[in-house]
């Protein structure tokens, strides 16, 4: 059977979000979309900060803007869906249009990944390097470094929905979930996933391990540096400067973690409140990490927050 006759019954997919539980539906409708809008207010915001003020111009903003960017990006790509799955039990969601959600969430979560151990880089030189960061950290290096960021993330998703898109899915169309999730989505094709799982585990060694271990052992070295300033003054303002890229990168790592690396409940009586922590996990994972980043950026960085204060005043004096 070639996979034109056995994918020509399936018109789409079924997402069952949290159609088991019609009395969180409208809570949870209401507390994602409140997240959302919070959302997009602290991260747009983050970047017209960087942007309007010559003070922000500096490497750590420019990488704090795509992050916020990122953040932006993939809410957008996921939370309408979530949204619309709270109002349309059992949301019927078309083949192209699952795997293009599949593909935009899958990309901003790798690059997210990447980005953050570029972070973690540019943490490491201005506080083990401090003499030399005006050298190494020039534009010609960090805009490259996120530029690679974002072309790392693509491309691995291209390759790993391409590879997804090419499986049979001719029987059960019911995922699991609030969206295309790529896991909960090859569970449901018709033939040997073997290779797809194999290529899940090489790039998520690539793209999650390897910036995990170089943002441990760069904080390594920055602990170390910090511990060697003497005055106490010192060293707090020395830890001020990367407490915020640490925080974000503890919540955002220990999340996937904690998603795929828990034990899975031997007892058939509790998968389904195994279901239930899954997706809310999930849900945290998508939607209050990313409203966490601005809200941490904002509350431990001097800059930004005068950065604000100033473009609120200019908006109020134009106003006046």
């Amino acid at each position: 059977m070639d996979r034109s006759n056995q994918t020509s019954s399936l018109v789409g997919f079924i997402l069952l979000g949290l159609s088991a539980h019609p009395k969180l539906e409208k809570m949870f409708f209401v507390l994602i979309l409140l997240t959302y809008l919070v959302i997009l207010l602290g991260n747009g915001v983050l970047i017209l900060v960087t942007i309007l003020d010559p003070r922000l111009h500096t490497p750590m903003y420019f990488f704090l803007g795509n992050l916020s960017f990122l953040d932006i990006c993939y809410t957008t790509s996921s939370v309408p869906l979530i949204l619309d799955s709270f109002l349309t039990p059992r949301k019927t969601i078309p083949f192209s249009a699952c795997f293009g959600q599949m593909f935009l969430s899958f990309a901003m979560g790798t690059t997210e990944c990447v980005l953050l151990g570029m972070m973690a880089f540019d943490r490491y030189v201005a506080i083990c390097n401090p003499l030399r960061y005006p050298v190494v950290m020039t534009k010609a290096t960090y805009v490259p470094m996120a530029a690679s960021s974002w072309a790392a993330g693509i491309i691995n998703t291209a390759v790993q929905t391409l590879q997804a898109m090419q499986l049979p899915f001719c029987g059960d169309n019911v995922i699991n979930h609030f969206t295309c999730e790529i896991l909960a989505v090859l569970k449901l094709a018709c033939a040997d996933i073997s290779i797809n799982v194999i290529s899940m585990g090489i790039t998520t060694i690539i793209f999650l391990g390897i910036p995990v271990l170089f943002i441990v052992f760069s904080y390594v070295f920055i602990i170390a540096a910090i511990l060697r300033i003497p005055s106490a003054e010192g060293r707090r303002k020395a830890f001020s400067t990367c407490s915020a890229h640490l925080t974000v990168a503890v919540i955002f790592y220990g999340t996937i973690v904690f998603m795929y690396a828990k034990p899975k409940s031997k007892d058939p009586l509790g998968t389904d409140k195994q279901d239930l922590a899954d997706k809310l996990t999930s849900l945290f994972y998508g939607v209050v990490t990313p409203m966490l980043n601005p809200i941490i950026y904002s509350l431990r960085n001097k800059d930004v927050k005068a950065a604000m204060k100033k473009l609120v005043h200019q908006k109020h004096l134009t106003e006046v």
